[in-house]
């Protein structure tokens, strides 16, 4: 099983919805829905681990064994979301499990040598958290955190990209997102223009929409993570935390 897998088309893809689906284990829609998780909660996960002090392999091995215990156990069965955020679950439930778990010779036996994630994907994280280290001293509960905001806008800025390429357009947004999040005052708008082939004013518009989009993306994917995903309330203060721990 690797990140690679979502769920299939028709399937409601908030948070909790997966996490039920993700109870069917031996179903393809529940593995599918378990693959989905691995992916968005791999990375803050592993980075937990490696900021509570275990080594590169180890942290590897726990992290999947952990995914492997939550299907052995049916540790998804324990999430409710009228407890809570899911991610807060998680993250209690990783606790447990290292406390219960700290035998680190038997991690990979606990694993069942399951690949959650691709190895690819494995390096990439523990280079990410390589420069995560270099930043700011974190607290593991803080690291965690952060690269589940971090994944979240990774997940938005790769469905903004997948829509300019479904529309023939990458070019421009390639172009255009160093202004996503803002103005950069050492990126002058005219001589993308001219790259483009647009006037300076056309860019400026494409930029507006290009972050509005962007936004409602986000917080899409913010919406998806939340109990009540309608409530816009809800999402923007998950927005509003989202900026403050990145």
């Amino acid at each position: 099983m690797t990140s690679s897998a979502e769920p299939t088309r028709g399937f409601a893809s908030t948070q909790w919805s997966i996490v039920v689906a993700a109870r069917s284990r031996h179903t393809e829609a529940g593995e599918a829905a378990m693959a989905a998780l691995c992916g968005r909660y791999w990375r803050p996960l592993y980075s937990y681990v490696r900021r509570r002090g275990y080594s590169t392999e180890d942290a590897q091995d726990l992290t999947q064994a952990y995914f492997a215990r939550l299907l052995e156990k049916n540790f998804l069965d324990q999430a409710d979301a009228g407890r809570g955020k899911f991610r807060s679950f998680l993250l209690a439930s990783l606790k447990h499990f290292l406390a219960n778990e700290w035998d680190r010779a038997n991690a990979v036996k606990r694993g069942g040598r399951v690949e959650f994630i691709g190895i690819e994907d494995v390096a990439g994280v523990e280079r990410e958290y390589g420069r995560q280290a270099l930043g700011p001293p974190l607290t593991p509960e803080q690291l965690y955190e952060r690269n589940w905001a971090m994944t979240v806008l990774s997940r938005a800025t790769d469905r903004l990209a997948a829509e300019f390429a479904a529309a023939g357009k990458p070019a421009i947004l390639e172009a255009l997102k160093v202004f996503l999040t803002g103005d950069n005052p050492g990126v002058k708008y005219g001589p993308i223009a001219e790259s483009l082939g647009m006037s300076e004013g056309a860019v400026r518009v494409a930029v507006h929409r290009l972050r509005d989009r962007f936004r409602a993306l986000l917080r899409t994917e913010i919406a998806q993570t939340l109990p009540n995903p309608a409530d816009p309330r809800s999402v923007d203060e998950e927005l509003r935390y989202l900026l403050t721990v990145l």
